[in-house]
Protein backbone atom coordinates (compact mmCIF):
# COMPACT_ATOMS: atom_id res chain seq x y z
CA UNK A 1 0.00 0.00 0.00
CA UNK A 2 1.37 3.44 -1.15
CA UNK A 3 1.33 5.58 1.74
CA UNK A 4 -0.61 8.96 1.54
CA UNK A 5 0.06 12.73 3.28
CA UNK A 6 -3.54 12.80 3.25
CA UNK A 7 -5.92 11.87 6.25
CA UNK A 8 -8.69 9.65 6.66
CA UNK A 9 -11.80 11.54 6.03
CA UNK A 10 -14.19 11.95 9.04
CA UNK A 11 -17.72 13.77 10.22
CA UNK A 12 -17.94 17.66 9.66
CA UNK A 13 -19.99 18.34 12.46
CA UNK A 14 -20.08 21.11 15.05
CA UNK A 15 -17.59 19.62 17.58
CA UNK A 16 -20.57 20.79 19.81
CA UNK A 17 -22.83 18.63 18.37
CA UNK A 18 -20.25 15.39 18.05
CA UNK A 19 -19.36 16.23 21.81
CA UNK A 20 -22.85 15.54 22.65
CA UNK A 21 -23.27 12.45 20.72
CA UNK A 22 -19.92 11.21 22.41
CA UNK A 23 -21.39 11.85 26.38
CA UNK A 24 -25.10 10.71 25.58
CA UNK A 25 -24.78 8.70 22.54
CA UNK A 26 -21.36 6.70 23.38
CA UNK A 27 -21.90 3.70 20.86
CA UNK A 28 -24.13 5.30 18.14
CA UNK A 29 -20.88 7.65 17.88
CA UNK A 30 -18.61 5.00 16.80
CA UNK A 31 -21.08 3.02 15.20
CA UNK A 32 -22.86 5.66 12.75
CA UNK A 33 -18.54 7.48 11.75
CA UNK A 34 -18.00 4.14 10.98
CA UNK A 35 -20.74 3.08 9.03
CA UNK A 36 -20.12 6.17 6.84
CA UNK A 37 -16.25 6.15 7.00
CA UNK A 38 -15.16 2.51 7.58
CA UNK A 39 -12.27 1.04 9.19
CA UNK A 40 -9.95 4.71 9.77
CA UNK A 41 -11.72 8.05 9.85
CA UNK A 42 -10.34 11.91 11.37
CA UNK A 43 -12.26 13.46 14.18
CA UNK A 44 -10.92 17.00 12.98
CA UNK A 45 -10.22 20.07 15.42
CA UNK A 46 -9.98 22.77 14.65
CA UNK A 47 -7.61 24.13 17.78
CA UNK A 48 -5.54 21.71 17.82
CA UNK A 49 -4.60 18.50 16.55
CA UNK A 50 -7.06 16.11 14.33
CA UNK A 51 -7.60 12.55 15.69
CA UNK A 52 -7.22 9.94 13.59
CA UNK A 53 -9.34 6.73 14.75
CA UNK A 54 -7.89 3.54 13.67
CA UNK A 55 -9.88 -0.41 14.48
CA UNK A 56 -8.50 -2.37 11.68
CA UNK A 57 -6.06 -5.52 13.21
CA UNK A 58 -3.52 -4.23 11.08
CA UNK A 59 -3.59 -1.16 11.58
CA UNK A 60 -4.16 -1.84 15.35
CA UNK A 61 -0.42 -4.23 15.02
CA UNK A 62 1.53 -1.39 13.39
CA UNK A 63 0.17 0.58 16.36
CA UNK A 64 1.28 -1.56 19.07
CA UNK A 65 4.47 -2.61 17.05
CA UNK A 66 5.81 0.76 17.32
CA UNK A 67 8.33 1.57 20.00
CA UNK A 68 7.62 3.44 23.05
CA UNK A 69 9.73 6.72 22.02
CA UNK A 70 7.70 6.94 19.07
CA UNK A 71 4.58 8.35 20.95
CA UNK A 72 3.65 10.32 24.01
CA UNK A 73 1.01 8.47 25.59
CA UNK A 74 1.17 9.41 29.29
CA UNK A 75 0.35 13.51 28.55
CA UNK A 76 -2.85 12.52 26.77
CA UNK A 77 -4.08 11.33 30.29
CA UNK A 78 -3.50 14.46 31.88
CA UNK A 79 -6.98 15.05 32.73
CA UNK A 80 -6.94 12.24 35.18
CA UNK A 81 -4.13 13.53 37.24
CA UNK A 82 -6.68 15.46 39.96
CA UNK A 83 -7.88 11.92 40.66
CA UNK A 84 -4.87 9.75 40.28
CA UNK A 85 -1.60 11.59 41.06
CA UNK A 86 0.76 13.06 39.15
CA UNK A 87 3.20 10.22 39.71
CA UNK A 88 0.54 7.60 38.24
CA UNK A 89 1.64 4.76 35.74
CA UNK A 90 -0.89 5.91 33.61
CA UNK A 91 0.45 9.41 33.09
CA UNK A 92 4.00 8.15 32.52
CA UNK A 93 6.01 7.71 29.15
CA UNK A 94 9.40 6.29 28.21
CA UNK A 95 11.98 4.83 31.07
CA UNK A 96 9.77 5.78 33.86
CA UNK A 97 6.79 4.48 32.61
CA UNK A 98 8.65 1.04 32.01
CA UNK A 99 10.48 1.48 35.60
CA UNK A 100 7.55 1.72 37.36
CA UNK A 101 5.15 -1.35 35.39
CA UNK A 102 8.45 -3.71 36.74
CA UNK A 103 7.82 -2.68 39.97
CA UNK A 104 3.82 -2.97 39.77
CA UNK A 105 3.66 -6.10 37.47
CA UNK A 106 4.69 -9.38 40.06
CA UNK A 107 1.78 -9.18 42.98
CA UNK A 108 -0.49 -9.40 39.76
CA UNK A 109 0.86 -12.70 38.81
CA UNK A 110 1.34 -16.70 39.60
CA UNK A 111 1.32 -17.49 42.83
CA UNK A 112 0.29 -14.08 44.63
CA UNK A 113 -2.22 -13.94 42.23
CA UNK A 114 -3.60 -17.19 43.02
CA UNK A 115 -3.60 -16.54 47.05
CA UNK A 116 -6.57 -14.59 46.76
CA UNK A 117 -8.37 -16.74 45.72
CA UNK A 118 -10.33 -17.76 48.55
CA UNK A 119 -10.33 -14.04 49.72
CA UNK A 120 -12.52 -13.13 46.71
CA UNK A 121 -14.79 -16.29 47.12
CA UNK A 122 -15.29 -15.77 50.89
CA UNK A 123 -15.77 -11.92 50.01
CA UNK A 124 -18.55 -12.48 47.72
CA UNK A 125 -20.36 -15.05 49.67
CA UNK A 126 -20.44 -12.53 52.70
CA UNK A 127 -21.51 -9.96 50.13
CA UNK A 128 -24.52 -11.89 48.95
CA UNK A 129 -26.06 -13.46 52.30
CA UNK A 130 -27.41 -10.01 52.48
CA UNK A 131 -29.76 -10.45 49.07
CA UNK A 132 -33.38 -11.07 50.18
CA UNK A 133 -34.66 -13.53 48.26
CA UNK A 134 -37.64 -12.87 45.83
CA UNK A 135 -36.44 -8.75 46.96
CA UNK A 136 -35.32 -6.70 43.94
CA UNK A 137 -31.52 -5.03 44.34
CA UNK A 138 -29.45 -2.66 42.74
CA UNK A 139 -27.30 -5.02 41.15
CA UNK A 140 -24.06 -2.27 40.51
CA UNK A 141 -24.18 -1.87 44.93
CA UNK A 142 -23.70 -5.43 45.44
CA UNK A 143 -20.62 -6.38 42.96
CA UNK A 144 -19.08 -2.90 43.86
CA UNK A 145 -18.91 -3.96 47.18
CA UNK A 146 -17.15 -7.32 46.28
CA UNK A 147 -14.80 -5.90 44.07
CA UNK A 148 -14.08 -3.06 46.36
CA UNK A 149 -13.50 -5.29 49.31
CA UNK A 150 -11.07 -7.46 47.17
CA UNK A 151 -8.97 -4.67 45.87
CA UNK A 152 -8.50 -3.26 49.62
CA UNK A 153 -7.19 -6.54 51.11
CA UNK A 154 -5.36 -7.51 47.96
CA UNK A 155 -3.30 -3.56 47.90
CA UNK A 156 -3.60 -3.08 51.81
CA UNK A 157 -4.88 -6.18 53.35
CA UNK A 158 -7.79 -4.37 54.78
CA UNK A 159 -11.07 -6.18 55.76
CA UNK A 160 -12.10 -4.78 58.99
CA UNK A 161 -11.68 -1.56 61.36
CA UNK A 162 -12.37 2.15 61.34
CA UNK A 163 -9.92 2.47 58.39
CA UNK A 164 -10.97 0.40 56.11
CA UNK A 165 -14.63 1.83 56.62
CA UNK A 166 -13.79 4.81 55.83
CA UNK A 167 -11.85 4.34 53.01
CA UNK A 168 -14.73 1.86 51.62
CA UNK A 169 -17.20 4.89 52.07
CA UNK A 170 -14.66 7.16 50.48
CA UNK A 171 -14.07 5.71 47.30
CA UNK A 172 -17.58 4.73 46.80
CA UNK A 173 -18.86 8.62 47.13
CA UNK A 174 -15.67 9.14 44.81
CA UNK A 175 -16.29 6.89 42.50
CA UNK A 176 -20.03 6.99 42.37
CA UNK A 177 -19.63 11.11 41.53
CA UNK A 178 -17.04 10.59 39.39
CA UNK A 179 -19.54 7.97 37.32
CA UNK A 180 -21.91 10.57 37.26
CA UNK A 181 -23.09 11.33 33.89
CA UNK A 182 -22.80 15.27 35.41
CA UNK A 183 -19.32 14.54 36.27
CA UNK A 184 -18.76 12.93 33.02
CA UNK A 185 -20.06 16.45 31.39
CA UNK A 186 -17.28 18.20 33.80
CA UNK A 187 -14.34 15.90 32.68
CA UNK A 188 -15.07 16.00 28.92
CA UNK A 189 -15.40 19.77 29.24
CA UNK A 190 -12.77 21.23 31.19
CA UNK A 191 -13.39 25.06 31.90
CA UNK A 192 -16.09 24.32 33.76
CA UNK A 193 -14.00 22.46 36.16
CA UNK A 194 -14.35 24.64 38.81
CA UNK A 195 -14.02 23.94 42.81
CA UNK A 196 -17.24 25.94 44.17
CA UNK A 197 -16.81 23.80 47.52
CA UNK A 198 -18.95 21.20 48.54
CA UNK A 199 -21.87 22.53 46.70
CA UNK A 200 -20.30 21.79 43.22
CA UNK A 201 -19.48 18.48 42.10
CA UNK A 202 -15.78 19.15 41.31
CA UNK A 203 -15.71 21.01 44.78
CA UNK A 204 -16.83 17.37 46.62
CA UNK A 205 -14.67 15.52 44.10
CA UNK A 206 -11.59 17.48 45.63
CA UNK A 207 -12.90 17.06 48.93
CA UNK A 208 -13.15 13.67 48.90
CA UNK A 209 -9.40 13.27 47.51
CA UNK A 210 -8.08 15.22 50.20
CA UNK A 211 -9.56 12.89 52.64
CA UNK A 212 -8.51 9.49 51.02
CA UNK A 213 -5.38 11.07 50.72
CA UNK A 214 -5.20 11.43 54.23
CA UNK A 215 -6.24 7.96 54.84
CA UNK A 216 -3.74 6.43 52.31
CA UNK A 217 -0.81 8.86 53.89
CA UNK A 218 -1.49 7.42 57.14
CA UNK A 219 -1.65 3.43 56.00
CA UNK A 220 1.99 4.22 54.45
CA UNK A 221 3.30 5.87 57.64
CA UNK A 222 2.04 2.78 59.18
CA UNK A 223 3.42 0.35 56.64
CA UNK A 224 6.75 1.92 56.82
CA UNK A 225 7.08 1.38 60.49
CA UNK A 226 6.34 -2.32 60.48
CA UNK A 227 8.19 -3.70 57.44
CA UNK A 228 9.45 -6.29 59.49
CA UNK A 229 6.44 -7.94 59.89
CA UNK A 230 7.06 -10.30 56.39
CA UNK A 231 3.23 -8.42 55.29
CA UNK A 232 2.38 -10.21 51.64
CA UNK A 233 -0.43 -7.13 50.45
CA UNK A 234 0.63 -5.29 47.39
CA UNK A 235 1.20 -1.95 49.49
CA UNK A 236 3.83 -3.91 51.42
CA UNK A 237 5.53 -5.69 48.48
CA UNK A 238 5.54 -2.38 46.62
CA UNK A 239 7.54 -1.04 49.46
CA UNK A 240 9.86 -3.28 49.32
CA UNK A 241 10.86 -3.59 46.08
CA UNK A 242 13.63 -1.65 44.47
CA UNK A 243 14.20 0.14 41.09
CA UNK A 244 17.53 -1.11 39.46
CA UNK A 245 20.05 1.73 41.22
CA UNK A 246 18.43 0.16 44.54
CA UNK A 247 15.99 2.73 45.18
CA UNK A 248 12.91 3.00 46.71
CA UNK A 249 9.14 4.50 45.87
CA UNK A 250 8.35 7.39 47.51
CA UNK A 251 5.60 8.43 49.22
CA UNK A 252 4.31 10.34 46.89
CA UNK A 253 4.95 7.54 44.33
CA UNK A 254 3.33 4.90 46.31
CA UNK A 255 0.16 7.10 46.92
CA UNK A 256 -0.11 7.80 43.33
CA UNK A 257 0.25 4.30 42.41
CA UNK A 258 -2.38 2.98 45.17
CA UNK A 259 -4.89 5.52 43.97
CA UNK A 260 -4.35 4.25 40.25
CA UNK A 261 -4.69 0.38 41.53
CA UNK A 262 -7.90 1.44 43.54
CA UNK A 263 -10.03 3.25 41.36
CA UNK A 264 -9.23 1.07 38.01
CA UNK A 265 -8.85 -2.11 39.84
CA UNK A 266 -12.28 -2.52 40.92
CA UNK A 267 -14.86 0.10 39.31
CA UNK A 268 -14.41 -1.92 35.75
CA UNK A 269 -14.67 -5.09 36.74
CA UNK A 270 -17.95 -4.53 38.97
CA UNK A 271 -19.34 -3.42 35.35
CA UNK A 272 -17.83 -6.44 33.58
CA UNK A 273 -19.69 -8.78 36.03
CA UNK A 274 -22.76 -6.90 35.95
CA UNK A 275 -22.97 -7.21 32.18
CA UNK A 276 -22.16 -11.83 32.66
CA UNK A 277 -25.26 -11.70 35.02
CA UNK A 278 -27.20 -9.85 32.07
CA UNK A 279 -26.21 -12.06 30.01
CA UNK A 280 -27.13 -15.55 32.09
CA UNK A 281 -29.85 -14.23 32.34
CA UNK A 282 -30.92 -12.61 28.35
CA UNK A 283 -29.56 -16.07 27.35
CA UNK A 284 -30.59 -18.56 29.43
CA UNK A 285 -29.02 -21.20 27.10
CA UNK A 286 -25.47 -19.98 28.50
CA UNK A 287 -26.62 -20.13 31.80
CA UNK A 288 -27.65 -23.80 31.54
CA UNK A 289 -24.11 -24.49 30.09
CA UNK A 290 -22.53 -22.83 32.31
CA UNK A 291 -24.05 -24.26 35.12
CA UNK A 292 -23.45 -27.44 33.42
CA UNK A 293 -19.83 -27.16 33.29
CA UNK A 294 -19.69 -26.17 37.26
CA UNK A 295 -22.25 -28.94 38.62
CA UNK A 296 -19.19 -31.05 36.94
CA UNK A 297 -17.04 -29.87 40.26
CA UNK A 298 -19.38 -30.38 42.80
CA UNK A 299 -19.64 -27.58 46.05
CA UNK A 300 -16.77 -25.70 47.14
CA UNK A 301 -14.37 -26.38 44.36
CA UNK A 302 -10.50 -25.23 44.38
CA UNK A 303 -10.34 -22.00 42.72
CA UNK A 304 -7.54 -22.91 40.74
CA UNK A 305 -9.74 -25.68 38.88
CA UNK A 306 -12.76 -23.28 38.33
CA UNK A 307 -10.80 -20.29 36.89
CA UNK A 308 -9.42 -23.28 34.08
CA UNK A 309 -12.87 -24.19 33.10
CA UNK A 310 -13.16 -23.52 29.05
CA UNK A 311 -17.08 -22.22 29.13
CA UNK A 312 -16.58 -19.95 31.95
CA UNK A 313 -13.67 -18.40 30.45
CA UNK A 314 -15.51 -18.06 27.07
CA UNK A 315 -18.61 -16.37 28.83
CA UNK A 316 -16.02 -13.89 30.42
CA UNK A 317 -14.31 -13.02 27.11
CA UNK A 318 -17.70 -12.83 25.45
CA UNK A 319 -18.96 -10.34 28.07
CA UNK A 320 -15.67 -7.97 27.73
CA UNK A 321 -15.86 -8.47 24.08
CA UNK A 322 -19.43 -7.18 23.08
CA UNK A 323 -19.58 -4.19 25.77
CA UNK A 324 -15.59 -3.62 26.73
CA UNK A 325 -15.70 -1.26 29.57
CA UNK A 326 -12.98 1.11 28.01
CA UNK A 327 -14.07 1.64 24.23
CA UNK A 328 -10.79 2.86 23.52
CA UNK A 329 -7.13 2.26 23.96
CA UNK A 330 -5.10 5.24 24.79
CA UNK A 331 -4.45 7.64 22.77
CA UNK A 332 -0.79 8.41 21.08
CA UNK A 333 0.67 11.71 20.13
CA UNK A 334 3.13 10.58 17.13
CA UNK A 335 6.67 11.61 18.08
CA UNK A 336 7.79 11.19 14.81
CA UNK A 337 6.20 10.55 11.32
CA UNK A 338 4.78 6.50 11.41
CA UNK A 339 2.96 4.85 8.66
CA UNK A 340 -0.45 3.80 9.41
CA UNK A 341 -2.84 2.04 7.19
CA UNK A 342 -0.83 3.78 4.26
CA UNK A 343 -1.46 6.91 6.00
CA UNK A 344 1.63 9.31 6.49
CA UNK A 345 0.60 10.61 9.50
CA UNK A 346 2.94 13.55 11.07
CA UNK A 347 4.56 14.66 14.29
CA UNK A 348 1.85 15.69 16.62
CA UNK A 349 -1.11 13.72 14.93
CA UNK A 350 -3.41 12.18 18.26
CA UNK A 351 -3.70 8.26 17.39
CA UNK A 352 -6.65 7.01 18.60
CA UNK A 353 -7.69 3.08 18.59
CA UNK A 354 -11.25 2.03 18.85
CA UNK A 355 -11.38 -1.23 21.01
CA UNK A 356 -15.24 -1.40 20.85
CA UNK A 357 -15.00 -1.16 16.63
CA UNK A 358 -12.17 -3.82 16.49
CA UNK A 359 -14.72 -6.21 18.48
CA UNK A 360 -17.79 -5.73 16.37
CA UNK A 361 -15.95 -6.29 13.17
CA UNK A 362 -18.73 -9.16 11.48
CA UNK A 363 -15.85 -10.77 9.32
CA UNK A 364 -13.71 -11.36 12.59
CA UNK A 365 -17.02 -11.92 14.63
CA UNK A 366 -19.91 -12.72 13.24
CA UNK A 367 -23.36 -11.55 13.85
CA UNK A 368 -21.03 -9.53 16.37
CA UNK A 369 -24.19 -8.10 18.26
CA UNK A 370 -25.29 -11.69 19.14
CA UNK A 371 -23.64 -12.90 22.76
CA UNK A 372 -21.96 -16.07 21.66
CA UNK A 373 -19.18 -17.60 24.39
CA UNK A 374 -18.77 -20.63 21.82
CA UNK A 375 -16.82 -18.18 19.73
CA UNK A 376 -13.97 -18.43 21.77
CA UNK A 377 -14.09 -22.04 21.91
CA UNK A 378 -13.85 -22.01 18.33
CA UNK A 379 -10.84 -20.06 17.24
CA UNK A 380 -8.26 -18.04 19.12
CA UNK A 381 -8.02 -14.44 18.40
CA UNK A 382 -5.16 -12.30 17.97
CA UNK A 383 -4.03 -9.63 20.58
CA UNK A 384 -5.13 -6.91 17.25
CA UNK A 385 -8.79 -8.65 16.85
CA UNK A 386 -9.69 -9.16 20.82
CA UNK A 387 -8.30 -6.26 23.00
CA UNK A 388 -10.54 -5.19 26.22
CA UNK A 389 -7.91 -4.40 28.00
CA UNK A 390 -5.92 -2.33 25.60
CA UNK A 391 -2.84 -3.92 23.67
CA UNK A 392 0.92 -3.37 23.11
CA UNK A 393 3.06 -1.58 26.01
CA UNK A 394 0.19 -0.03 28.04
CA UNK A 395 -2.06 -3.17 28.56
CA UNK A 396 -3.62 -3.48 31.86
CA UNK A 397 -1.32 -4.93 34.06
CA UNK A 398 -4.38 -6.25 35.94
CA UNK A 399 -5.63 -8.11 33.23
CA UNK A 400 -5.25 -11.35 34.57
CA UNK A 401 -5.95 -10.48 38.18
CA UNK A 402 -9.44 -8.58 36.86
CA UNK A 403 -10.30 -11.98 34.50
CA UNK A 404 -9.28 -14.17 37.82
CA UNK A 405 -11.62 -12.28 40.44
CA UNK A 406 -14.35 -12.18 37.56
CA UNK A 407 -14.91 -15.90 36.99
CA UNK A 408 -14.37 -16.61 40.74
CA UNK A 409 -17.68 -14.01 41.38
CA UNK A 410 -19.49 -15.35 38.65
CA UNK A 411 -19.21 -19.22 39.73
CA UNK A 412 -19.63 -18.09 43.33
CA UNK A 413 -23.16 -16.31 42.82
CA UNK A 414 -24.50 -18.75 40.07
CA UNK A 415 -23.71 -21.66 42.02
CA UNK A 416 -26.27 -20.77 44.63
CA UNK A 417 -28.47 -17.94 42.68
CA UNK A 418 -29.98 -17.78 39.99
CA UNK A 419 -30.20 -13.77 38.83
CA UNK A 420 -33.05 -12.28 36.73
CA UNK A 421 -33.83 -8.63 35.63
CA UNK A 422 -36.26 -6.90 36.91
CA UNK A 423 -37.57 -5.52 33.58
CA UNK A 424 -36.95 -7.63 30.71
CA UNK A 425 -36.21 -5.60 28.13
CA UNK A 426 -32.98 -5.58 26.52
CA UNK A 427 -30.03 -2.94 27.79
CA UNK A 428 -27.81 -0.98 26.22
CA UNK A 429 -24.65 0.57 27.89
CA UNK A 430 -24.54 3.80 28.92
CA UNK A 431 -22.00 6.71 29.81
CA UNK A 432 -20.15 6.13 33.42
CA UNK A 433 -17.11 8.61 33.51
CA UNK A 434 -14.25 7.49 31.20
CA UNK A 435 -16.00 4.29 31.16
CA UNK A 436 -19.01 2.34 29.68
CA UNK A 437 -21.30 0.32 32.00
CA UNK A 438 -24.81 -1.05 32.54
CA UNK A 439 -27.33 1.43 33.80
CA UNK A 440 -26.68 2.39 37.56
CA UNK A 441 -30.44 1.86 38.37
CA UNK A 442 -30.58 -1.84 36.91
CA UNK A 443 -32.41 -4.00 39.45
CA UNK A 444 -32.10 -8.01 39.61
CA UNK A 445 -33.87 -10.32 41.73
CA UNK A 446 -32.65 -13.64 43.14
CA UNK A 447 -33.66 -17.06 43.97
CA UNK A 448 -31.86 -19.93 45.02
CA UNK A 449 -30.58 -22.03 42.19
CA UNK A 450 -32.54 -25.61 42.44
CA UNK A 451 -30.33 -28.46 42.77
CA UNK A 452 -29.98 -30.67 40.09
CA UNK A 453 -30.33 -34.37 40.64
CA UNK A 454 -27.37 -36.15 41.24
CA UNK A 455 -25.11 -37.57 38.21
CA UNK A 456 -22.21 -39.13 37.97
CA UNK A 457 -19.53 -36.34 37.50
CA UNK A 458 -17.38 -37.57 34.45
CA UNK A 459 -16.43 -35.98 31.28
CA UNK A 460 -19.28 -36.85 29.25
CA UNK A 461 -21.65 -34.77 31.17
CA UNK A 462 -19.82 -31.89 29.08
CA UNK A 463 -20.09 -33.46 25.92
CA UNK A 464 -22.71 -30.85 24.84
CA UNK A 465 -20.25 -27.90 26.11
CA UNK A 466 -18.07 -27.33 22.92
CA UNK A 467 -13.76 -27.64 23.84
CA UNK A 468 -11.17 -27.10 21.80
CA UNK A 469 -7.46 -26.43 21.61
CA UNK A 470 -8.05 -22.32 20.94
CA UNK A 471 -10.10 -22.26 24.27
CA UNK A 472 -7.14 -23.97 26.08
CA UNK A 473 -4.60 -21.69 24.33
CA UNK A 474 -6.89 -18.67 25.52
CA UNK A 475 -7.08 -20.23 28.96
CA UNK A 476 -3.24 -19.92 29.18
CA UNK A 477 -2.91 -16.59 28.02
CA UNK A 478 -5.21 -15.29 30.90
CA UNK A 479 -3.55 -17.05 33.81
CA UNK A 480 0.09 -16.64 32.33
CA UNK A 481 2.09 -13.57 33.26
CA UNK A 482 2.89 -11.44 30.38
CA UNK A 483 5.62 -8.77 30.63
CA UNK A 484 4.30 -6.23 28.29
CA UNK A 485 0.35 -5.88 30.68
CA UNK A 486 0.25 -2.41 31.80
CA UNK A 487 -2.00 -0.71 33.94
CA UNK A 488 -5.05 0.24 31.95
Amino acid sequence: MTATNSLPDGPKMPAFLRRMKFLFQPLEYMEDFAKVYGDNFTIWNRNGPSTIVFSHPQALQQIFAATSDQFDIGKTNIGLQYLLGANSLILQDGIRHQRQRQLLTPPFHGERMRAYGENIREITQQVTKEWRIGQPFKIRASMQEITLRVILRAVFGLDEGQRFQELRQLLTKLLDINGSLLMSTVFFIPFIQKDLGVWSPWGQVLQLRRQIDELIYGLIRERRAELDQNRQDILSLMMSARYADGQSMTDEELHDELMTLLVAGHETTASALIWAFYWCDHTPEVREKLLAELDFFGDNPDPSSIVKLPYLTAVCLETLRIYPIVTGGFRRIAKAPIVVMGYNLPVGTVIATSIYLAHHREEVYPDSKQFKPERFLERQFSPYEYLPFGGGNRRCIGMAFAQYEMKLVLATILSRFQLSLMNKHPVRPVRRGLTLAAPIGMRMVAKPVIKRATTPKTKDNLSHIPHSRASQSVITEVNESNENEIIH
